[in-house]
């Protein structure tokens, strides 16, 4: 089974990582990692395809006409040999700006696609099209690698909000920043603590980096790490938080999001479909949701319905719905967000499921 991420890096997603270990342990699956030469040449039974614009597009526009001939060379390999191509759909869109000929090769990519898996219950855009609801795993064996004994239980810093994560345009960064330099100024309890923000991460382009950097200077109470974040780093930034915030202007599935809530932090995102679910999910008091462009009271408003956890409420399968920030009623929460069905090995036993089924469609064609 070929997969169309390279072997892993450091810096690799740890999503990438944990499905490949995740497959490795499936009985009679060989995981094959993505190199151009293997993919064109190699021996494989089924193609399992993520984030096609990164396998298309290069650092410049020789490479990225060098990739699109592969791709498409790639394609009529699949389609020639009978190999079935899988595509996980992490994003219903690319993020990035694709050319004509780039975003004719994706609608070449989603014809030939025998089989989508979706990361939440939201059903793939192509209407009609056969597709799998595979859950994106939890970050918790993860993160139990890293040693962070000083993060286990580590108190937040009070008033802290935090974002973590590559800053790209989409995930709404500066107008988190811009919004927070208006929150707080004056807390409605006279002991309430100070605002503080810290945004970590490197931003996409130098251009966004140094906006971020103009917003910052304008309040003492924003701190930037804008740079690359490893795990440890990104423990210690959540786990200092009381808030994550991930203000995307589109969210449909978000690594982040997960990680936020294995590290037991609550996270304020924009209400949708997929945030309202999970919501009810995992429990009430970990995803907090507004509606509208974020503003600072919005920010000063997450904050307030922060509670110390309790865990002697109704067992994690059986929670009610948390509230949204329309509602200021205050909820209790238990001590971890409630992930059962987002474990690793019944993702991966999935995933077989998928490619055997992506086969037996293949075969029927």
């Amino acid at each position: 089974m070929q997969q169309s991420f390279a072997a892993p890096r450091p810096t690799t997603n740890p999503y990438l990582v944990l499905l490949a270990e995740s497959l490795a342990v499936q009985p009679g699956i060989s995981v094959r990692t993505f190199s151009w030469p293997g993919a064109l040449f190699g021996r494989y039974d089924v193609f399992h395809l993520h984030w096609p614009d990164v396998l298309i597009t290069g650092s410049g526009p020789v490479k990225s006409f060098g990739r699109g001939v592969l791709t498409a060379l790639l394609l009529l390999r699949l389609r020639m040999t009978g190999v079935p191509l899988v595509r996980t759909l992490h994003n219903p869109a690319p993020h990035s700006t694709l050319t004509r000929g780039q975003r004719a090769l994706l609608e070449r990519i989603d014809a030939q696609t025998e089989l989508f898996i979706c990361l939440n219950a939201e059903p793939p855009p192509q209407p009609g099209r056969p597709y799998e609801v595979i859950l994106h795993g939890h970050y918790r064996d993860w993160f139990a690698r890293v040693a962070h004994a000083a993060a286990v239980g580590a108190v937040p810093v009070p008033g802290r909000l935090a974002f973590v994560g590559h800053i790209l345009p989409y995930k709404g960064v500066t107008q988190l920043v811009d919004a927070f330099r208006t929150a707080g100024r004056v807390r409605a309890a006279g002991d309430a603590p100070a605002m503080s923000l810290h945004v970590a991460g490197q931003p996409r382009t130098p251009e966004l980096e140094a906006q971020l950097r103009r917003l910052a200077e304008l309040d003492s109470r924003v701190t930037l790490d804008l740079r690359f974040v490893g795990d440890a780093e990104f423990i210690a930034v959540v786990t200092a938080a009381e808030v994550v915030v991930l203000p995307y202007h589109e969210l449909h599935n978000s690594g982040a999001v997960l990680a936020a809530l294995s590290l037991d932090r609550p996270v304020l995102v924009p209400a949708n479909p997929v945030t309202d679910a999970l919501c009810a999910e995992v429990g009430p008091g970990w995803v907090y949701r507004y509606d509208g462009p974020l503003s600072a009271e919005t920010l000063e408003r997450a904050l307030r319905q922060i509670e110390p956890s309790d865990d002697r409420g109704s067992s994690p399968s059986h929670y009610s719905p948390a509230v949204s920030l329309a509602s200021s009623t205050h909820v209790g929460r238990h001590e971890h967000p409630d992930l059962s069905r987002r474990d690793w090995a019944d993702a991966g036993a999935r995933h077989v499921a998928a490619y055997r089924r992506a086969l037996a469609l293949r075969g029927a064609s």
